[in-house]
């Protein structure tokens, strides 16, 4: 097991809260922390295990927010780092644009199926954590329940001489077992408008060359890919050019990924159903291109949040109606702590009573929907029950307890 931890950036607080005036919800703007290592966490969970998790429950209202782990620079191999949570942000609007309908696949770039079962990467805090406490009354629990799951590989560090190799280990190791990598990219410049999370490339243009660098490490086989993270939802601090500068950057980004391997799944940031009203989301996505089959797969949606697997499948398909375009889009859901959904209060750092949702697995049954991903791996703090983005083993348990 890799000796690195990963350098956690600080969650960002300075998120903004607004009543959503639909249902119960109460909003909270999801805002990105950026943080830690890799940890990719997989079960071969082909099958749909359950529907959210532990019991799902009421659609209380919580800010979107994104756990973060980027593979440390300088390394072939990622290795685990903390993933920082992030924090409530104001319900920001971007203008991407993606536009899902059916869920059928392209004819030249089939959708993920279920034979291609996800990827668990063999280095993560909760790994780390399970084989140094082999004897702890918790550590049952944790491993079965959290610890065998897969999840995603952050890398959100501007380490432009390094992240091709680091991307390329991931891929390359998944390729290796036949499986299915989620890598999330997260450097866009003036990333959660300069909070706690700020970090990334320092100018578009660096982040561009960032980007072809990250695409290049992406290998040949089927690889999902989670594009920044609130980098649309939460656009609204920007200025009208920087708005625009951005979303052509974002729309880059996809077609350069998605043409260093065409079999590579796309997908655009839609916040969740607690943020933006779909429509409006929808307009944000089209102008970063998520509309478009060549740059796009499709959406992502609730990452690092609460809210109920139903609700986003509600929000998603909304989402991807207003958005038009090619028939092959699709969404996929954070169900990594939406067990028993979003709190009431719109609490979003550690909140008590959540629970882990539906095992992350390609085999949906719905229609749009692509996959269940854990793209916050539950145990990671937000900042609450530990340092943002550090692995608490009281939390872990809280959230994978029957």
């Amino acid at each position: 097991m890799s000796g690195l931890r990963a350098q956690r950036l600080a969650a960002r607080r300075a998120a903004r809260r607004r009543a959503v005036g639909r249902g119960v919800l109460v909003a909270v703007a999801s805002a990105v922390v950026a943080v830690g290592t890799a940890t990719g966490m997989l079960s071969a969970l082909d099958g749909r295990d359950g529907s959210d998790e532990v019991r799902p429950a009421s659609a209380g209202g919580s800010p979107g927010r994104v756990g973060v782990r980027v593979l440390p620079s300088g390394l072939g191999a990622p290795s685990a780092a903390p993933a920082a949570s992030a924090s409530p942000s104001a319900e920001a609007s971007r203008s991407p644009s993606s536009s899902p309908r059916s869920r059928k696949p392209s004819p030249e770039k089939p959708r993920p199926t279920a034979a291609g079962r996800l990827y668990r990467h063999p280095s993560s805090q909760v790994l780390d954590w399970v084989q140094d406490n082999p004897r702890d009354w918790r550590a049952d629990v944790i491993r079965s329940r959290i610890a065998d799951r897969p999840a995603a590989v952050w890398f959100a560090d501007y380490t432009p001489a390094t992240i091709t190799s680091r991307v390329r280990a991931v891929t390359s190791g998944a390729a290796a077992q036949g499986r299915v990598p989620v890598v999330v990219a997260y450097a866009v410049p003036d990333r959660d408008c300069g909070g706690a999370s700020q970090g990334g490339a320092p100018d578009l243009g660096a982040y561009d060359a960032w980007i072809d660098r990250f695409a290049a490490g992406l290998g040949s086989r089927q690889v999902i890919v989670v594009l920044e993270p609130d980098s649309i939802a939460q656009s609204d601090c920007l200025s009208e050019t920087g708005r625009a500068d951005r979303f052509a950057s974002l729309a880059r980004a996809g077609r350069v990924l998605k043409a260093a391997n065409p079999r590579a799944r796309v997908y655009y940031d839609a916040g969740h159903s607690g943020w933006n009203p779909a429509a409006q989301q929808a307009t944000l996505l089209k102008q970063a291109g998520a509309a478009s089959a060549a740059s796009s797969d499709g959406i992502f949606s609730n990452v690092s949040n609460f809210h109920t697997t139903s609700a986003e499948i509600a929000y998603d398909r909304q989402v991807l109606a207003a958005l038009g375009g090619p028939p092959g889009l699709g969404a996929v859901i954070d169900t990594s702590r939406n067990g028993n959904g979003a709190p009431p209060d719109g609490e979003w750092c550690d909140p008590a009573g959540r629970r882990i949702g539906r095992a992350p697995t390609m085999d949906t049954g719905e229609a749009r929907i692509d996959a269940y991903l854990w793209v916050k791996l539950p145990g990671e703090s937000d900042g609450c029950k530990g340092a943002p983005g550090t692995f608490s083993a009281s939390y872990a348990y809280d959230l994978a307890s029957p």
